[in-house]
């Protein structure tokens, strides 16, 4: 690997789980907006590269450029209830930054790890009935667009639902503004051994019983493990009482069975922020090997529990690469290339071997499994549908597909992942 005098690298480098092996040789890491808009507007094909935690090649490209030399800036507006902050930033380093100002956000995800550049223009979540994804809270954005200009939206504008879940095909965002709230606390209790007969039967009082539920299963005898996230209000501890047919743990865990809760945030009903509660993983560790593949597939609420019946008869085909599932619920929005647009969602995520061929094989065999359920799958994740297959299930996608032409009509943030599943090139 070299580097030039800009932080320029030259190197071959993978994604976080070292499935995909980056096709650029080039690496920017400009360290102002005024060297990336060089940047941009003297490269042929360039993308952003976020975190590396997407499992597919949506981030790639001949040319790629990575926001984290560029100072986040943050700057907060009381009045609007915003925050501004370089789209580069991670999660857990603007949530304690948030935090010592008094303020919140609605969500995050799983990971601390991730920035929210990436995070919110593949419309990742986290989950509650209530809570809208990670997108939903971009009220501003800007971007750099082909020519190295700059440009900027806010919620209001005609576009703008178009432009927040982005997949980077617009131009490279370099500060987001989103909606903050007064900071709170939360607390995270764990039950184990839900029967399925519980989840399905009450699957509403389950996913509504607090701030944020997830359900870790493996789809065999039993459901699996509740997590349950308490927001606090007031300072005020719920009891913790048994939850249907599961009962409470006894100690931190992991969500996968066996593993240590080292990476884990804390549990038990201890309080404290909600940035150290509302993950599952401390930003401080490793949140697990990272020798995992993920999918994960978006349904209407409404079919959820068909869904799950329907995953139950295909674990015999998932058992073998299969290293946890999870359900999480979403609710819906109005951003036209969200996996929750229009509609309250429930997510199927899989955590796979990293066996990427066997993984191949299988995900088109789950998918036309799936197809009947008209599931929406992660952006950032390992999937088989093309555009042909999800035109039908975003009634926006040429709405897109026109703004792509518009910001970018000689291609320039194209790559083979937007050719194949946005334009169907």
């Amino acid at each position: 690997m070299s580097h030039d005098h800009s932080g320029t690298t030259t190197e071959r480098t993978t994604n976080w789980a070292g499935n995909y092996t980056y096709r650029a040789k080039t690496i920017h890491r400009p360290v102002s907006i005024e060297e990336l808009q060089s940047i941009v507007s003297k490269a042929h094909r360039i993308r952003a590269l976020g975190t590396g935690h997407t499992f597919n090649s949506i981030p790639d490209s001949a040319e790629l450029i990575s926001l984290q030399g560029i100072d986040p800036n943050l700057t907060i507006d009381r009045e609007a209830m915003t925050v501004t902050v370089g789209a580069g930033i991670r999660y857990g380093e603007l949530g304690p930054a948030l935090h010592a100002e008094g303020l919140a956000l609605h969500n995050t995800g799983s990971l601390p790890h991730i920035c929210i550049g990436g995070a919110t223009a593949t419309a990742t979540h986290g989950s509650g009935d209530r809570n809208r994804n990670l997108a939903s809270a971009v009220s501003g954005i800007e971007l750099v667009t082909a020519g190295g200009d700059i440009i900027q939206a806010r919620r209001g504008d005609a576009d703008f639902p178009g432009m927040v879940v982005h997949l980077g095909a617009l131009g490279i965002a370099t500060r987001l503004t989103l909606d903050v709230q007064p900071t709170f606390d939360a607390c995270q209790e764990v039950f184990e051994d839900l029967s399925w007969s519980d989840l399905t039967t009450n699957f509403d009082g389950i996913f509504s019983c607090a701030y944020s539920v997830s359900i870790f299963t493996y789809y065999r005898e039993t459901a699996g493990v509740i997590w349950v996230k308490h927001r606090l209000e007031d300072g005020v501890v719920p009891s913790s009482v048994t939850r249907w047919s599961a009962t409470p743990a006894r100690q931190d865990r992991n969500p996968m069975d066996g593993w240590s809760s080292v990476n884990c945030t804390p549990q038990m009903m201890v309080p404290g922020p909600w940035y150290q509660r509302l993950p599952h993983f401390r930003l401080e560790d490793v949140p697990a090997s990272g020798e995992e593949i993920q999918s994960e597939y978006m349904v209407d609420r409404s079919r959820a529990v068909d869904v799950i019946a329907a995953l139950r008869a295909f674990e015999p085909e998932m058992r073998e690469f299969l290293l946890v599932g999870e359900i999480r619920s979403i609710a819906a929005d109005d951003l036209w290339l969200s996996t929750a647009y229009q509609r309250d969602t429930v997510a199927f995520h899989f955590s796979w071997l990293i066996d990427t061929n066997p993984v191949e094989r299988l995900l088109p065999r789950l998918e036309e499994m799936l197809k009947p359920f008209d599931v929406r799958p992660h952006w950032g994740k390992a999937f088989a549908a093309t555009a042909h297959d999800l035109a039908p299930r975003y009634e926006r996608l040429t709405d897109f597909r026109q703004l792509m032409s518009t910001f970018d009509p000689d291609g320039k943030f194209r790559n083979e992942f937007i050719d194949q599943r946005v334009l169907g090139a």
